[in-house]
């Protein structure tokens, strides 16, 4: 994994734990269940690609590239 920077992690860091917390709430879970969890996902790896620039975006959308990952809807996922 290759972050550009520390303002890159702080935001990646941020972007954690509000994912994680919108999908604790979603799902029943505590936060840090739901962490764990986003952390073995393929989105979570896509946050420290430095071409994805993923990181500048907001939790909601990744949230939702998570749930098609969850899915299984990887060409909706792609298209993220």
């Amino acid at each position: 994994m290759i972050v550009l920077d520390n303002k890159a992690q702080l935001c990646i860091d941020a972007l954690t734990a509000d994912v994680a917390d919108m999908f604790a709430n979603e799902n029943g879970i505590t936060v840090t269940e739901a962490i764990r969890w986003f952390m073995t996902t393929k989105t979570y790896e896509l946050l420290f690609d430095e071409n994805s620039l993923l990181y500048l975006e907001s939790a909601g959308y990744i949230l939702d590239m998570v749930k098609d990952e969850l899915n299984g809807n990887w060409d909706r996922w792609k298209e993220e």
